[in-house]
């Protein structure tokens, strides 16, 4: 694919590109203040998150078999150019729905770029020389997160929220420069068949899936005719999607990588790591606030030592793997999630910043030891002519992983708080005299409807403020004490997520890093089981 002369500036491109593009998920949370008080939009706004996740994510297995078909470098410089018009126009917007609509734009150039770079990392290294490098990327993806926030309150302090955005450019442009002049494109022989109706059934259904996830049980009772409604809509893609890829020449999934127990066992080894990892880290900032008390900017900094042990065990595993072998590497790294959660649900109310940060150090060394292995392991079992599809399927089964946890686990938050909440605060509020009777129709039907809105009283001292001193001093602590129980269940389901993820390690094969590059002439291997399974 490249030169070894060359390569020094693609790998130099590569990281650019996946800088800045990790970059750009946590830079944009700072500056969520100042865009609103520009633009407006308040009651919108979460649709700035929600719209890139929409189109990123869709976008990945059409991007992963799209490089498959006509080469890595005219789908990545192509997925870099989509998000630098995308960048650009959000950079340009003057109206929230435009800034909305925009991010959706460079969403999809952001699924574009995901992927590509694993997949380009399989086709020039051998499986030893992968493993490292695949390190280094992670530990880039996870300095990303560390100092994105960073990085975008001193663009808003200095400058103006837009930049944010029209930081991407130059970047960008240097990274598309040396991809372009390092990577070569692969040589067309013939006709392409681009899969038309798969593309767009998987597309209808994963968009639909992901906004029944994302509005149930929020904007939406999971009940309600519009959930239902989306969830049949999803059904009904996904089985077209399924039809059609089964009698497709160029499938954007082949159903047959399933018949594959390497593949099987992998996706959902990274659907379940996800499922746990994203749905329950996203509550540890809600428990430092409204347990420990400290301010949403302090609180942000707990999870700085996971990122770091992320980092270091990322890199760490790719020069241990070789001689502890990708499933005693996996095996470990799940054992050491399983305890990073564990320890998660053993905190309580006396429980320390510091404290918590060592369960999150934990959890790191397990997320880096794990995440890089469940690409390499794939890249591995396959040929290179399928290094694409694999790929990305990966990715999409961490993101989709990612999106149930966030939906399950809030359910389960919502469910347990509804009913300690219901044993607790009800019977106090029916004390109260007449005069607060507004108020405890209110809390009451915040609990059937919203619990966890509840908890806002624990991190707003505005929303604090309105409540009678006297009902505070009995309110706070059954509050508190509901949030940290409710939790209590929320990292124990995680770590029973956890835990399948392991068990499903256990059947994994002894995949075997190779010290070769694989070829680009070899067939794709159509038969159930890798050459490397035993």
């Amino acid at each position: 694919m490249e030169t070894q002369k060359n390569r020094g500036l693609l790998i130099t491109g590569l990281l650019v590109a996946m800088l800045f593009a990790s970059l750009d998920n946590t830079i944009v949370g700072t500056a969520m203040p100042r865009i609103v008080g520009e633009l407006g939009g308040l009651g919108i706004m979460t649709w700035l998150t929600t719209a890139y996740m929409l189109s990123s994510t869709t976008v990945v297995p059409i991007a992963g078999k799209m490089a498959d078909l006509i080469g890595r470098k005219t789908v990545y410089v192509t997925g870099l150019i989509i998000f630098m018009l995308g960048s650009a126009l959000c950079g340009m917007a003057q109206s929230m729905t435009q800034l909305i609509f925009f991010r959706a734009v460079q969403g999809i150039g952001g699924g574009v770029m995901m992927p590509m770079a694993m997949i380009i990392i399989g086709d020039i290294f051998t499986g030893e020389q992968r493993a490292k490098w695949q390190g280094v990327f992670g530990a880039v993806f996870g300095l990303s997160s560390i100092i994105g926030p960073q990085v975008g309150g001193w663009i808003v302090d200095a400058s103006n929220w837009r930049w944010v955005f029209y930081i991407n450019m130059p970047v960008g442009v240097l990274a598309t420069i040396l991809i372009a002049i390092a990577l070569k494109n692969r040589q067309q022989t013939g006709p392409v068949t681009f899969d038309i109706w798969g593309m767009f059934t998987m597309v209808g259904g994963v968009v639909s899936l992901l906004l029944a996830l994302t509005f149930g049980g929020k904007n939406y009772p999971w009940l309600s005719w519009q959930i239902l409604s989306l969830f049949a809509l999803s059904a009904a893609f996904i089985t077209g999607f399924i039809w059609i890829e089964g009698r497709t020449k160029e499938p954007i999934l082949p159903l047959r990588l399933f018949q594959n127990r390497t593949f099987s066992l992998l996706s959902g080894i990274g659907f379940l790591m996800s499922v746990g990892m994203f749905g329950a880290i996203m509550f540890v900032p809600l428990f430092m606030q409204g347990v420990v008390g400290i301010s949403p900017s302090e609180s942000g900094t707990v999870m700085v030592p996971m990122m770091l042990s992320m980092m270091a065990a990322s890199m760490l595993g790719g020069r241990i793997v070789k001689f502890l072998g990708v499933r005693l590497q996996m095996i470990l790294g799940m054992v050491a999630m399983g305890a990073g959660f564990w320890l998660l649900s053993t905190m309580g109310m006396e429980t320390t910043k510091y404290t918590t940060m060592v369960h999150m150090v934990v959890l790191g060394l397990g997320i880096g030891l794990v995440m890089p292995m469940i690409t390499i392991a794939l890249q591995e079992s396959f040929p290179k002519s399928q290094l694409g599809v694999v790929t990305s399927s990966s990715q999409f089964f961490r993101q989709i992983g990612g999106t149930f946890g966030m939906t399950i686990l809030g359910a389960v938050m919502n469910y347990h708080s509804t009913n300690l909440l219901t044993a607790s605060l009800v019977p106090y509020l029916e004390q109260l005299p007449p005069q607060a009777h507004d108020m405890v129709v209110h809390f009451e039907s915040m609990i059937r409807t919203n619990p966890q809105g509840m908890y806002s009283m624990l991190l707003s001292p505005e929303a604090l403020s309105q409540i009678p001193a006297a009902i505070q001093q009995t309110l706070l602590p059954i509050l508190k004490v509901s949030m940290v129980e409710s939790l209590h269940h929320v990292y124990r389901y995680g770590l029973l997520f956890v835990l399948l993820g392991a068990i499903c390690t256990l059947f994994l094969g002894n995949i075997k890093l190779s010290t070769t590059q694989k070829s680009e002439e070899k067939k794709p291997n159509r038969r159930p089981e890798p050459e490397t399974q035993q």
